[in-house]
């Protein structure tokens, strides 16, 4: 299925759905309610394809081509940070020792 496709069948889904919700909600229509219920599952469904499809058409082209962004840890920001405003970077707590259980004489 195309994404035009899938693009479509959603806005329609969701005109139903908003009738629909307003009939269940004003007049308390409650087959009306069951039709938002399943449909909400329906529509669930059909995002999921659309996520697929819309990352799928980006890969094939007309996507832009930004370079990705370097991954730096904590540590390393913490000492960036710790430079530039001079000040030595914090230490992490002393580790505790273990209680240890005394005999008894």
């Amino acid at each position: 299925m195309a994404l035009k496709d899938t693009i479509k069948k959603m806005e329609a889904m969701l005109m139903d759905l908003a009738i629909d919700l307003k009939k269940s909600s004003e007049k308390g229509n409650r087959a009306a309610a069951q039709r938002v219920r399943t449909g909400t599952i329906k529509f669930a469904k059909l995002a999921k394809q659309f996520r697929k499809e819309s990352i799928a058409d980006g890969k094939k082209g007309g996507g832009s081509k930004r370079k990705k962004a370097k991954k730096t840890t904590r540590k390393k920001v913490a000492k960036k940070k710790a430079t530039k405003r001079k000040v030595a970077p914090k230490k992490a707590p002393a580790k505790k020792k273990a209680a240890t259980k005394r005999k008894r004489r």
